[in-house]
């Protein structure tokens, strides 16, 4: 990639001078783990390929969890922060499939407020050094939902399709996702979907593995005998507790939230006392990143905050932002990230390990230069 190596050299001296060290992650990935924990645009995307007893690998689609696993790997408990540059192999329509990555991550800090500022302005600052002065800047905060979710005790099937439908950029339309699905298999399960209304969860349990059972299903698809029983009897009380009207209508008119971080945080604190939940504790965190990043001299009033806004990774636990070149006129950004807490617990650490980061795309970046 010669026509990137400049800017390589220019990101990770940048990056450097703020304590970022270089990390240089193998090329060739264990392939379970981002058919796992990535979204599902990255897994329909990764160039697979096996080794000789048969085990799965694929070249690196991105850095975030190479970068992870190799800071478990070397048995490190303390703050980390790490800058990258290389080569990412992802199939793309209309793009090449290897292409130039960059990016930082920061692992291990409490200070959650400021870290979530210092990635996004040195996310900034970094496409500034590439020449894009003034990208267009969305923010969007995952975890400002699921609390939103968790207060209204929004049920776990409706939950995930809710966030699947917001993934997908439906917007405001996303709350149609909160109805059960109608599908042809509905009908065939009507009886024992019935027949488990009221019952004992762990009974109803026992009794879904039963009728399996009985009609020899051990697996459907990689799941298990357990694993068909849950979802049944999350079908169930989605039957007998549907998402009310009033529910949606809420779930609706936070999505419609949109524009500079200070007036959605306004606008979200007046939903939240008018429908008497208490989401304090994240509003003023919210709010506490507004403050740390104006003092790092970004401009929040550019900032397009969408409570509808998500990035289509499976890990995203918090705040999510994209950058935007304006001439671009595919709508690809040129740089992403957030705040990603649960992924080193789920890739086998020990202790749960605070994380930010964003990615930058290289070649998005220096075609427009």
């Amino acid at each position: 990639m010669p026509g990137n190596s400049a800017s390589i050299e220019t990101v990770i001296a940048l990056l450097a001078a703020e304590g970022y060290g270089r990390a240089e992650p193998a090329i060739l990935q264990p392939a379970d783990v981002f058919l796992d924990l990535s979204g599902e645009d990255i897994r329909r995307r990764i160039f697979m390929t096996q080794d000789a007893e048969g085990r799965d690998w694929c070249l690196r689609p991105e850095y975030t969890i190479p970068v992870a696993l190799d800071h478990i790997a070397s048995g490190s408990t303390e703050p980390a922060a790490y800058a990258y540059a290389g080569p990412v192999f992802r199939m793309r329509s209309g793009e090449p499939g290897e292409f130039a990555q960059a990016g930082l991550e920061s692992f291990g800090r409490e200070d959650v407020s400021a870290a979530d500022a210092e990635i996004m302005a040195l996310t900034i600052e970094t496409t500034a050094a590439l020449g894009l002065a003034q990208p267009r800047v969305v923010m969007g905060d995952v975890a400002l939902l699921n609390a939103l979710l968790d207060g209204l005790s929004v049920p776990q099937g409706a939950r995930r399709r809710l966030m699947r439908a917001v993934v997908q950029g439906k917007g405001t339309d996303a709350v149609e996702a909160l109805d059960p699905p109608t599908v042809d298999g509905d009908a065939a399960h009507a009886g024992l979907l019935k027949a488990l209304e009221g019952q004992d969860p762990k009974a109803a349990r026992a009794f879904v593995e039963d009728v399996l059972s009985i009609a020899g299903i051990s697996t459907v698809g990689g799941r298990s005998a357990g694993d068909i029983a849950e979802r049944f009897l999350a079908r169930a009380a989605e039957r007998e507790n549907p998402v009310n009207a009033d529910v949606k209508t809420l779930l609706g008119q936070v999505l419609a939230v949109s524009g500079d971080p200070d007036s959605a945080s306004a606008s979200l604190r007046a939903l939240a006392d008018q429908a008497s939940l208490d989401l304090g504790q994240h509003l003023d965190a919210f709010d506490e990143r507004t403050g740390f990043l104006a003092a790092r001299g970004v401009d929040v009033g550019a900032i397009a905050f969408s409570s509808a806004f998500a990035r289509n990774l499976d890990y995203y636990t918090g705040f999510i932002f994209e950058l935007h070149d304006v001439r671009r006129s595919d709508g690809k950004p040129v740089a992403g990230g957030g705040r990603y807490d649960n992924l080193l617990s789920r890739l086998g650490a020990k202790r749960p390990v605070a994380a930010v980061g964003a990615s930058l795309w290289l070649d998005r970046l220096t075609e427009q230069a």
